[in-house]
């Protein structure tokens, strides 16, 4: 079997977009608002994700 590899940044990303997922499925009733809460909280993870890494570039010196 092969063996997989991720970046950082690609293991974040996939744990923004699951988290989002299980979000969106858990807290809303119908199919429509289960698609936006989860497409509204993946933005949310995208943006905290970069800033979180702009904070600690700067921060590092």
């Amino acid at each position: 079997m092969p063996k997989l590899t991720l970046s950082h940044l690609e293991a974040a990303l996939l744990f923004c977009f699951f988290t989002s997922m299980v979000l969106g499925i858990v807290s809303r009733n119908t199919d429509r608002d289960r698609l936006r809460y989860g497409a509204k909280c993946f933005a949310y993870f995208l943006v905290t994700l970069l800033a979180a890494g702009w904070l600690m570039y700067l921060g590092h010196g």
